[in-house]
């Protein structure tokens, strides 16, 4: 009796069927996203099934079943992710009993698709070589190059988001952790495996590298940003101590000018006091204190107004509430935020707390109106105490040109 020949997938005719309807099938309903899990795939397990098929010598009809569930094994993706194994096995025994298959044989290839999921025993030799065929890529030199478009297709279907890092440890893991199950897929894939072992530790140190340079760079960015923080710290302090000498220097002048002023009228003015008849026996007194009072007068007037409150604001935001985007304008000013309702001014803060570059950038244009507030009180107060200054002097020698006169 001669023996049974091996039957070849690309010669059996419903094998040829199979092929065309899944390629169809693939085209019109399978989702986009499904990068890996596409037509390509299936068609190389379909051909590394075949080729372990013929290395573990099986018979013809066996081939033939084998093939046929490799073809098979993911028309399930079609309507569902996980699980699609069994869906498979659905779309198989459907269009398998529509070409009169002996039902006996759609048995089988339902029990080959079913071992290709994670959960089901895989005894038989059949479903053996099913497995190491759907697993072939980690055995095959375009393993890398498989496992990113996984990754892609894991993202937009499932979520699943990894760093190039974690990406690359999980890959290590998986590949590690894989046994072929059959004697045909230990001899084709095993050396390979190891090979990719080795690329893909390779993979995970220049990874592991890049995350350890990102961390160093984020590291000396936060010691940036704390420098930066420490200098608005060191710039607000001062603008405070500067602003509080300001003010003392300010009040000092209001109380020296206001005690001369009132000393000066009160004794103008009292009837009873020595000065009063002196200055209607000798008017060309009144010269010398009119320069004092008018010098106490303006020295104590600019002093004011450098201690009077000011207030930096835009008359134009009383009706914009976009100010937390504008960058001529601080939202945590006072002057400005309670122009707002209370809703505009919450959702400026909640912009302001969002963005790091419109948080510093408030803070900058604080310290700019600060200044200007700043410079203002100084150039009063330095006309006050100039005032000051040269009407003593003025004062003294108007005193003195009347005394050289009386004399």
């Amino acid at each position: 009796m001669e023996p049974t020949p091996t039957l070849k997938p690309a010669k059996a005719e419903i094998i040829k069927q199979a092929k065309a309807y899944i390629e169809q099938l693939f085209e019109e309903k399978m989702p986009r996203q499904l990068v890996y899990h596409s037509f390509k795939h299936t068609n190389t397990v379909a051909k590394e099934a075949a080729a372990l098929g013929q290395a573990a010598k099986l018979d013809a009809a066996d081939q033939e079943a084998l093939v046929l569930a490799a073809w098979f094994h993911d028309a399930g993706y079609i309507d569902k992710y996980d699980g699609h194994e069994y869906r498979s096995m659905e779309i198989a025994e459907q269009w398998l009993t529509e070409k009169n298959y002996p039902a006996e044989r759609i048995a089988l290839i339902k029990d080959i698709i079913r071992a290709t999921h994670r959960d089901e025993k895989r005894d038989t030799e059949l479903a053996k070589l099913m497995v190491d065929a759907d697993m072939s890529n980690l055995g095959r030199e375009d393993c890398l190059a498989d496992a990113e478009l996984l990754r892609t297709e894991w993202e937009a279907t499932q979520g699943k988001v990894y760093t190039n890092a974690q990406w690359a440890e999980f890959q290590l893991d998986f590949l590690l952790q894989h046994k072929y199950l059959s004697e045909a897929g230990k001899d084709r894939y095993k050396g390979q495996l190891k090979d990719n072992i080795k690329d893909q530790r390779k993979s995970l140190k220049k990874q592991e590298k890049k995350e350890k340079k990102k961390e160093e760079e984020a590291q000396g960015y936060a010691e940036g940003k704390r420098g930066v923080e420490t200098m608005f710290r060191s710039t607000y302090s001062q603008h405070q101590r500067l602003s509080q000498m300001a003010d003392q220097k300010a009040n000092m002048m209001i109380s020296l000018n206001t005690v001369l002023l009132s000393v000066i009228i009160t004794y103008l003015g009292a009837k009873t006091s020595t000065i009063g008849p002196a200055f209607t026996k000798n008017p060309v007194l009144a010269i010398p204190m009119g320069l004092l009072v008018a010098t106490a007068l303006a020295s104590v007037v600019t002093a004011i107004l450098s201690a009077q409150p000011d207030v930096t604001a835009f008359k134009w935001l009383r009706r914009s509430p976009q100010i937390a985007t504008n960058r001529r304008v601080n939202i945590l000013f006072f002057g400005n935020f309670t122009k707002l309702s209370l809703d505009h001014f919450q959702d400026g803060m909640h912009e302001l707390m969002r963005d790091r570059d419109l948080l510093y950038n408030n803070m900058i244009t604080d310290i700019y109106y600060l200044g200007e507030v700043l410079s203002r009180k100084y150039r009063l107060l330095r006309v006050s105490y100039t005032i000051f200054m040269v009407g003593l002097i003025l004062t003294a020698l108007a005193f003195g040109i009347v005394l050289l006169y009386k004399a």
